[in-house]
């Protein structure tokens, strides 16, 4: 018996054997993990390889004379790098920056060579020094000087800015690998309406563990890299891990396994590289300027950074689109949850 089907084996050969040991739709999933690997090699090179600034935007105070020379001479520079607009005073100027209205403000001193260039780190470091070599560079053309004032410094733990956006990723990543493997133990798409009240009930908690978890992590408590408020950053954590992982549970009752590669593609191919938090929307190009504001990682990214560093400003749009995300991964999970399957993997009871 044993020789008869050692022989048989033989008899299928190599092409048999390959057969068995990769099916068709496992080479399907193999060439789409190809695709998203090559994506993802697009979208951060993309994102990233040559940053510089477009439209940065830059308040101009200056005596009436000369103000709407200077507003035309910025915006008039090479590549629209900035987008100069006058306001009357210094005061208001820096509530704009607080405000996160603009992200700097040039003072000319109307009785002297040397201005002043008003920036915010906590926006963003890379795109306050950029901004701080094009006015330079603009001003010694015209035999003057700048003096930069950090307006809104970064956190003495907050090397490079980069806490707030590291935060969000590992938010993200909880996310879609809690939603991933709810799917996978128990069926990507819920039997019944209770089984999918259950599934975003568990992920509701995770959400909230998730969130704290983060915060203590970050905070005084742990690596001291992020001083914000504890009540409102946990808030955004939790919002950002639900909404993030409800999708994704949307997505895998939709497309089956399929959707955690699809959830992959949204969340970190092209969620991270786009959301701010290398260099900030105006250093990007502009594929990845326009979507980061609309993914949950762009929008969390910029409430963290307000709520820690600007007092919460400008943040109900974010918030919105966080919100969102949440609702519409909410709702297409409990419609799927309604809609009776045509096959394959369900998540109904074992009977005995």
């Amino acid at each position: 018996m044993s020789s008869g089907l050692s022989g048989a084996s033989r008899e299928r050969g190599f092409g048999g054997e390959l057969r068995d040991a990769v099916t068709g739709r496992a080479a399907l999933l193999v060439v789409g993990v190809l695709l998203l690997q090559f994506g993802f090699i697009v979208s951060y090179v993309g994102a990233l390889h040559h940053p510089y600034p477009h439209r940065a935007s830059i308040a101009v105070v200056a005596p009436a004379p000369a103000q709407d020379t200077l507003v035309r001479q910025l915006n008039g520079l090479p590549r629209q790098v900035l987008k100069a607009t006058a306001v009357p005073d210094e005061a208001t100027a820096r509530q704009q920056i607080k405000d996160r209205t603009v992200y700097s403000a040039l003072l000319f001193n109307a009785t002297g060579t040397q201005d002043t260039l008003l920036v915010a780190n906590a926006a963003g470091p890379a795109l306050a020094t950029a901004i701080g070599k094009v006015v330079t560079a603009a001003d010694a053309a015209q035999h003057r000087t700048v003096a930069t004032v950090d307006v809104v410094p970064l956190a003495p733990g907050d090397g490079g800015g980069l806490t707030s956006f590291y935060l969000v990723v590992g938010w993200c990543v909880g996310g879609y690998l809690v939603a991933s493997i709810l799917g996978i133990s128990a069926g990507s798409r819920p039997a019944n309406g209770k089984r999918a009240v259950i599934r975003l009930g568990v992920l509701a908690l995770y959400a909230v563990a998730a969130g704290i978890g983060g915060i203590v992590i970050v905070g005084s408590t742990v690596l001291d890299a992020l001083l914000g408020g504890v009540w409102p950053l946990w808030g955004v954590g939790t919002l950002l891990v639900f909404a993030v992982g409800v999708f994704t549970m949307a997505l895998q009752c939709l497309f089956d396994i399929v959707g955690i590669g699809v959830a992959v593609l949204l969340f970190v191919v092209l969620g991270n590289p786009s959301a701010g938090g290398v260099y900030p929307p105006p250093m990007m190009p502009p594929f990845w300027r326009a979507i980061g504001p609309w993914l949950p990682n762009g929008a969390a990214t910029t409430v963290t950074r307000s709520v820690t560093y600007f007092d919460g400003a400008a943040i109900t749009g974010p918030l919105l689109v966080l919100s969102a995300w949440a609702v519409a991964g909410a709702a297409v999970t409990l419609i799927a949850a309604g809609i009776k399957p045509r096959g394959g993997r369900e998540d109904f009871p074992v009977e005995s």
